[in-house]
């Protein structure tokens, strides 16, 4: 059974610290065109919220950023309590 809330944390790279290019630009504006909400970090993107919402908007994220030019995208899910 999939759990109700889940986090979902991408890693997209290449990575420049204090530059995150169009390729991670490109994650957070994919996250809120679908109403989502992205928190944006030095290590990664993180969204959290309902399971159907994120797991629906995955494959549009990674494809936006490597349309964008990422070279990989790294992505981990787990299970959100909070």
């Amino acid at each position: 059974m999939i759990p109700e809330a889940l986090s979902l944390e991408l890693t997209v790279e290449p990575f420049v610290a204090g530059h995150p290019g169009r390729h991670v630009e490109a994650v957070l504006d994919t996250a809120r065109a679908a109403g989502l909400e992205a928190d944006f970090g030095p290590f990664g993107t993180v969204l959290t919220g309902a399971s159907a919402a994120l797991l629906s908007v995955l494959p549009d994220l990674v494809g936006a950023a490597l349309a964008a030019g990422a070279s990989r995208v790294s992505v981990q899910v787990a299970e959100h309590h909070g």
